[in-house]
């Protein structure tokens, strides 16, 4: 086996570590409403899920060609170059995707992995070396306008089903979109699976490119679409805990006829945009219809803080992706060759380590996803288990006066 082909193997392993992570930092984007209005239990929801994720990522491949052909500019560079671009640029998306799951942010993996694959492009190459027409019609301005459109899509849909069932008790309302919550929450599992699974197929296409194994007008071999569905699936199934919180709890007090509207809103622009081929973040989609949900409804309450902060990670995902791309494409290219690779391969693994450690502190998992929101991960109830500090004991009576202690002796004797 020569060092090209473990390049390549190295390049395909760390694509599907790519895919699992985007499976499980993800799976909120389908089931957080569904988890935090009781519709399906969450390990049910993230099971439901990823067999959906599994079954969508076989439907479609027109957003794997985008992805394959649409981002670095492949009349610049091929063979063991590009390999070492195609590398960087998934390590970059996932150190990205890994730190927002931390922190429990709902930012894109797909806008992680571009800017991973822009900037290792943009070291190695210079600006030539990007499609900066199809990042900008089919990255950037989908990314601009998904929330906003999802938003308003789903704030007209909550109006509209609460006008409806105005009159309808909401006891039995609650139950009854609880039900139509499994439905359209299995619709976005299934749209998701079309979109961001196809994501990583278009890159290990582009690996394969590379290598010579096919050419760029090549068929997606089954194998890659297969192991793709595969690893979203087993990553959806593991359950983004800390992004499911954020996005069921933290964003809008979410009752179920407003779930309903998040999902079907979400569903449907996802389902559009894989048809037209077009890499949408989910996770712009899904957050921007949960938050039109809460203007949707009359009396609901948006936690703009958590929103803020959430937009400014949108905003520095592309260019942070990017650096640490650029970064690990400079440190495997004054490396050299397999070394190089293998060097920043072990970085990744020592990372993301690191990460999972980090989190152990403030665990969060399908029995506290959906406590009291306390204004960040940390569930309201936490402070309750802890013990309250022993009582102080009560001070001793202090000794009488000296007076005081003559008269009683003076009384004694007479």
């Amino acid at each position: 086996m020569n060092a090209e082909l473990i390049v390549l193997l190295v390049v395909v392993v760390t694509a599907l570590g790519f895919d699992f992570t985007n499976g499980f930092h993800d799976t909120g984007n389908a089931m957080a409403t569904s988890i935090a209005t009781g519709a399906l239990r969450p390990k049910v929801a993230v099971a439901l899920s990823a067999t959906l994720n599994l079954v969508g990522a076989f439907l479609s491949v027109e957003v794997a060609a985008t992805v394959a052909k649409g981002v670095v500019n492949l009349g610049t560079v091929s063979g063991e170059a590009l390999l070492f671009i195609v590398f960087a640029g998934l390590v970059g998306g996932i150190i990205w995707n890994l730190a927002t799951w931390l922190f429990g942010i709902p930012s894109s993996s797909s806008h992680a992995l571009f800017g991973g694959l822009i900037g290792a492009a943009i070291a190695a190459l210079g600006m030539n070396g990007v499609e900066w027409s199809g990042v900008l019609s089919k990255v950037i301005v989908p990314a601009v306008l998904a929330p906003v459109v999802a938003g308003l899509v789903a704030a007209s849909g909550t109006w509209l089903i609460y006008r409806i069932t105005s009159g309808v008790r909401e006891d039995t309302k609650e139950s009854g979109f609880r039900l139509g919550q499994i439905g359209s929450a299995s619709l976005v599992s299934l749209a998701h699976g079309t979109n961001d699974a196809q994501k990583t197929m278009g890159v290990i296409f582009l690996a394969l490119v590379a290598h010579g194994t096919i050419t760029a007008d090549s068929e997606m071999p089954f194998w890659v679409k297969l192991s793709c569905a595969v690893a979203i699936a087993l990553g959806t199934y593991l359950g983004g805990w800390r992004v499911i919180r954020t996005l069921g709890k933290g964003l809008v007090e979410i009752a179920a006829p407003q779930g309903m509207a998040a999902e079907a809103s979400s569903a449907a622009i996802i389902l559009t945009s894989s048809h037209l081929g077009l890499p949408l973040s989910t996770t712009h989609v899904a957050t921007g219809s949960i938050m039109g949900t809460g203007l949707g409804r009359r009396g609901a309450e948006v936690r703009w803080g958590v929103a803020g902060r959430m937009a400014v990670a949108w905003l520095i995902t592309l260019p942070s992706a990017a650096l640490v791309g650029a970064i690990c494409w400079g440190i495997a290219h004054l490396i050299g060759g397999l070394p190089g690779v293998l060097v920043v391969f072990a970085i990744l693994l020592v990372l993301a380590g690191l990460m999972y450690v980090r989190s152990r502190r403030q665990p969060i998992d399908p029995s506290n996803v959906n406590a009291d929101w306390a204004g960040g991960l940390e569930p309201a109830d936490v402070a309750a288990e802890i013990p309250a500090p022993p009582a102080a004991p009560a001070p001793a009576p202090a000794p009488a006066p000296a007076a005081a202690r003559v008269e009683r002796s003076s009384n004694v004797k007479a």
